[in-house]
């Protein structure tokens, strides 16, 4: 593991900079939660800016990572994840300032000054969403050394821009809500309602915030699957096997982020799924599972793939 950050560190300190900086962030927030009792729609003030910072610790530390698997240096990639660190500076400065003033950073503009930072945090974010997809191009383009962690770097990379973009329903909501707010995390229900401990997602309505998050994620999840697959079964299954499960779950990944969206469209909270929505989740399960089952009833053993 010391080693495999080395590399990555080496290949593009920057992220590794901004994973450490976060974790820094991450900590003093934690530390605001506990000292300060504010609260802001509804949660803590600080736990906003403290799972921003949990998420860029993996995120920082993930694309490094991706990074450190080409077999070559690549300027595009590079210059491309130093865009995406300025705009993970650029995001954070606005959450952590606008906390500092005692106030929401996202869909504010209940002030000049707020609807200003809140367009600056909208352009990072633009900015930060192509330089993630720039950076996932050349990864495919240029590939990793082994076929299953190019496709797991690949699909995570392909999701979790996925994943950013069913976001983009939370500006784009049209409702009836306090004046100077743009959008809203909560489908059906206002924010600041009732919610689950820790993520804070709405457990009385639809919350767009879950298909976003399970998005994001992929580009951590689809290189953790690939390593396991690797490590405990990579002498039962040959690699192209291990891709073909690696597809299949990313398949059902993207599948499952699109549902999750579309329960959260519907006003449903997550532990409260109606027919449909339980009838479509069912529904994925199988066809995942017997996809899986599909390629294990095709495998072929590394030694015999070697002999053949």
């Amino acid at each position: 593991m010391t080693e495999l950050m080395s590399r990555a560190a080496g290949r593009h300190r920057p992220l590794m900079v901004l994973s450490v900086a976060a974790a820094v962030l991450a900590v003093v927030t934690a530390v605001g939660l506990v000292v300060d009792g504010r609260v802001l729609t509804g949660v803590p003030i600080w736990l906003k800016p403290f799972k921003f910072s949990v998420s860029f610790v993996l995120y920082g530390a993930t694309l490094a990572w991706m990074l450190a698997q080409l077999p070559r240096r690549s300027r595009l990639a590079e210059w491309s994840a130093s865009v995406v660190v300025a705009m993970a500076v650029v995001e954070m400065a606005v959450i952590v300032g606008q906390v500092l003033r005692g106030t929401t950073s996202h869909y504010n503009e209940t002030t000049p000054l707020n609807a200003a930072l809140w367009q600056v945090m909208g352009l990072a974010i633009m900015v930060l969403f192509v330089a993630h997809v720039l950076v996932a191009v050349v990864l495919l383009v240029r590939r990793p050394r082994d076929r299953a962690t190019t496709w797991a770097v690949g699909l995570g990379l392909g999701l979790s821009a996925l994943g950013m973009l069913v976001a983009f329903p939370m500006v784009a909501q049209d409702r009836a809500g306090p004046a100077g707010i743009a959008g809203a995390h909560s489908v059906g229900v206002p924010d600041g309602g009732p919610g689950l401990p820790i993520v804070g997602w709405s457990t009385t309505g639809g919350d767009l915030r879950i298909g976003h998050f399970v998005g994001l994620h992929a580009m951590q999840a689809l290189p953790i699957l690939a390593f396991l697959l690797r490590r405990y079964l990579g002498r039962w299954l040959d690699e192209r096997s291990r891709v073909r499960l690696l597809v299949v779950a990313g398949t059902g990944y993207g599948v499952l982020t699109v549902l999750l969206t579309w329960q959260a469209l519907r006003g449903q909270p997550l532990l409260r799924p109606d027919v449909t929505t339980l009838a479509a989740s069912a529904a994925l399960l199988v066809a995942t599972v017997a996809a899986g089952t599909v390629v294990l009833s095709r495998r072929r053993r590394p030694d015999l793939a070697l002999a053949a």
